[in-house]
């Protein structure tokens, strides 16, 4: 009896550790391939999080006038690149907005007429109100016309400066209203051009009102320094552009008795200056934190068009 009863507490034990053990340990079962890569993979993007860098130009708004143009459709996608907020100003808004689509996905196609006031100021309202503000202006709408100066209509003159001149005041003088509300500085980017300073035969016309444009830029950065906004210029030299047609190439370059190519290589460097060059003076202006009315010029080298 008393090993029968004995037994029979020795199995009943058994049976409960048996319960014991399947609630406690539990079985074995490997992971999926899936949770195994999560497990294995994560760690190392948490690792290039953590060294990553942000762009130079992150969390910055940037407008570009004439962005429709060469010149201004490739800064506009410079300045994306560089993490910019990119709002694309055109007096064309559905050429405009076709170039936006080359830039990225956030870019902002507006439409502004640089010679009237009230689209300007209507342009960078909606700039505003689409990105929060405005840090950065690129000034680059403009045409070229000639004529010989003695010659020239006075209408012509009367264009040029309101495109080449007022159209360039109205853009920062627009921005700066806002760069002041923001009380974070700004940066002012003025597309002037090498006929500022070397100014061609029978090209009176344009170079007359881009020389002037220079001179605002300075004072731009003269009355605005303090208030931490810097005014900066680019002049350009023979980019192929709307403003430089091959028409136009043909004719200037006909005009010198050379070749188009030689023409558009005709500077130190013996190379073609592209839109792209452009838009990378822009941008090392935009991070020059501490250089203002400053011009940098971007021909191939001209030593006539070096600033004295």
């Amino acid at each position: 009896m008393c090993r029968s009863t004995h037994s029979r507490t020795f199995a009943d034990t058994k049976s409960d550790l048996r319960k014991k053990c399947s609630w406690t340990a539990g079985r074995f079962q490997s992971i999926s391939e899936a949770e195994m890569f999560d497990c294995e993979y994560w760690p190392l993007e948490q690792a290039k999080l953590g060294t990553r860098k942000e762009p130079p130009l992150a969390g910055q708004i940037a407008a570009v006038t004439g962005a429709a143009g060469a010149i201004g459709a490739a800064t506009a996608k410079a300045f994306a690149a560089a993490g910019a907020e990119v709002a694309m100003l055109d007096v064309d808004l559905s050429a405009a907005t076709e170039r936006a689509r080359g830039v990225g996905a956030t870019a902002l196609p507006v439409r502004c007429d640089v010679t009237d006031a009230t689209s300007v100021r209507a342009a960078f309202d909606q700039v505003a109100a689409a990105f929060g503000g405005v840090d950065i202006v690129i000034s680059n709408a403009g045409a070229a016309w000639q004529g010989r100066i003695g010659d020239v209509d006075e209408s012509i003159l009367h264009k040029s400066f309101e495109l080449n001149f007022y159209g360039h005041q109205r853009v920062a003088q627009a921005a700066v209203g806002i760069m002041l509300a923001q009380g974070t500085g700004g940066c002012l980017l003025f597309n002037v051009s090498k006929q500022a300073v070397n100014p061609g035969p029978n090209f009176g016309p344009y170079g007359i009102p881009k020389a002037a444009a220079l001179a605002l830029m300075r004072q731009y950065a003269l009355d605005y320094g303090a208030d931490g906004i810097r005014a900066n210029a680019v002049n350009a030299d023979r980019i192929r552009s709307g403003l430089l047609t091959p028409d136009m190439i043909a004719s200037r370059a006909k005009a010198r008795g050379l070749t188009e190519k030689d023409y558009m290589s005709g500077n130190l460097l013996g190379r073609e200056v592209t839109a792209e060059d452009v838009a990378q003076a822009f941008l090392h202006h935009a991070l020059a934190l501490k250089t203002t009315a400053d011009v940098t010029t971007v021909d191939g080298g001209n030593i006539a068009a070096a600033m004295r």
